[in-house]
């Protein structure tokens, strides 16, 4: 009797939201389809033991602890998150969605004359921080978790270091872009010992991905 060498599971974090559900689909067009994650359930973790594939959504800033910690094997990133918490981890591919930049903003009229310390409020003070370090510019860190815009409309901050997308969102608040800090993407990402003890199936994945992408860009 031959016996099937049982394929090794990767675990694969999705970020909640639209993100993880296009990254998803990119995962079931290479052939890694898991079909229980389409169906309406409050289940967070799906598998397919056929295809060697185990899912699970978590929230977008904590994919890459999942991967760094070893909970999860590979996962789908922001290139924000990335810079911002410096994971120990492999960036494996730029999957080309969730495409914006990090940004600077203010009101219009505002110019920084550069005599006095920068307010600077963000979600993202470690890339804020690194980005005036550069300029040798003193900065206030303003820490907040959601609607950064306020602050300088309400006198918080002098600007907003913030993810930036169309740019509506600014201008319907009277604010403007005032530097560009990075371009953002989602990544696919890889613990490091997963990345060496599954390194035949992760690279499979990597691969099949790849001519995915390549195939849409035609």
């Amino acid at each position: 009797m031959v016996l099937r060498a049982l394929k090794k599971m990767i675990n694969i974090a999705l970020p909640k939201g639209r993100l993880g559900e296009k990254a998803y689909g990119l995962f079931e067009a290479a052939g890694f389809e898991c079909p229980s994650i389409r169906e309406e359930s409050r289940k967070l973790i799906f598998e397919n033991p056929e295809k060697g594939v185990r899912y699970f959504w978590v929230k977008p800033s904590d994919v890459v602890i999942y991967v760094e910690r070893g909970a999860a094997d590979i996962g789908i990133a922001g290139k924000d998150i990335i810079l911002e918490y410096s994971p120990d981890i492999y960036e494996l591919l730029d999957l080309g969605m969730g495409k914006c930049r990090m940004a600077v903003a203010g009101k219009k009229d505002f110019v920084d004359m550069r005599d006095r310390t920068l307010r600077v409020a963000t979600k993202f003070p470690n890339i804020a921080k690194e980005y005036y370090n550069k300029q040798s510019r003193e900065i206030d860190i303003i820490k907040l978790n959601g609607s950064i815009e306020l602050a300088p409309i309400l006198g918080l901050s002098d600007v907003i270091v913030d993810i930036v997308e169309t740019g509506k969102t600014l201008l319907e608040n009277d604010l403007e872009p005032k530097a560009d800090i990075v371009d953002i993407s989602a990544r696919l990402v890889a613990n490091k010992v997963s990345h060496k003890f599954k390194n035949a199936e992760i690279n499979d994945i990597c691969v099949k991905l790849e001519e995915m992408l390549s195939t849409s860009k035609k």
